[in-house]
């Protein structure tokens, strides 16, 4: 079979396989095919003008035309557009937040002696909620920032006004919207880290791995799935104490050249297959 072919082949299979769980998630919340298709045009045209100009010259409407099969008037009309997406501050809440949920796990000034989360006086010059916020989240209000987490079922309030932490991770539990712009951000990042190993073969490879068994029985899945979330948890604060000592906004005294962004996710994931004959 022709290498273009199989090419061919392979991407489709690809772009199914990725555009399944993301079409029944916006079908579940209301999403046109027209809606889609009209978004799908305009990442085609912005990443034909962002990624695949030719070296040493200006992206053209013409080359992008030629690249996605779209007519320069059609490409024109999407370049002109207004788009909404960008004026989200999606990432700047999530990472601000988790930053201040993560300092309050791991810093000894906001834990007890066991290590637990201290329920915070809301203000105040010593282990209080504002001191937190101003030494993980910079100039943004304590108020902002804690109604923000009561919004999202992350801390409580208490009688004698007290903050109680509720959940050691930013997991909004109150709004579809915001698991939804989770599943923008945590889905593009993987995406990235997919496909800057495919162009990077072994030369500058970004970690990417995966465990999974597929006849294990329905019996022994909570277990692993307690047994997953504790120790990703742990994994993932440990990751955040070594990213916060050398990030410049949580420690100043950094020093360095340029501004990266840089982090690791982990994902649990379970599907139930077809019973084996013997069992039907």
């Amino acid at each position: 079979m022709d290498t273009a072919v199989k090419y061919g082949q392979v991407l489709s299979w690809v772009a199914t396989q990725v555009l399944t769980p993301l079409i029944r998630v916006l079908l579940r919340n209301g999403m046109s095919f027209n809606a889609f298709s009209d978004i799908s045009k305009k990442v085609f045209v912005q990443a034909g003008m962002q990624e695949f100009g030719i070296p040493g010259r200006k992206p053209t409407v013409s080359r992008v035309s030629i690249l996605t099969g779209l007519s320069r008037k059609e490409i024109q009309r999407l370049l002109e557009e207004r788009d909404p997406a960008a004026e989200t501050e999606v990432h700047e809440t999530y990472n601000r937040a988790a930053r201040v949920i993560a300092g309050w796990v791991r810093d000894a000034e906001f834990t007890d002696a066991s290590g637990a989360p201290l329920t915070l006086s809301q203000a105040g010059a010593n282990s209080s909620f504002s001191l937190l916020v101003k030494r993980y989240s910079g100039d943004v209000p304590a108020r902002a920032v804690l109604d923000e987490l009561l919004r999202v079922g992350a801390v409580e309030r208490l009688d004698d006004d007290g903050i109680r932490l509720l959940s050691r991770a930013y997991i909004p539990r109150t709004s579809d919207l915001d698991k939804l712009d989770i599943l923008g951000a945590d889905v593009a990042d993987l995406i990235t880290t997919i496909d800057h190993n495919l162009q990077a073969g072994y030369n500058d490879p970004r970690f990417q791995r995966k465990v999974m068994y597929d006849n294990v029985p329905t019996e022994s899945i909570p277990a692993f799935r307690a047994l997953s979330a504790a120790q990703a948890q742990t994994l993932l604060e440990r990751m955040d104490e070594w990213l916060s000592q050398h990030d410049r906004d949580v420690n100043p005294s950094v020093i360095g050249t340029g501004r990266m962004r840089a982090g690791i996710g982990i994902y649990y994931f379970e599907e139930k297959l077809e019973q084996l004959p013997e069992e039907k």
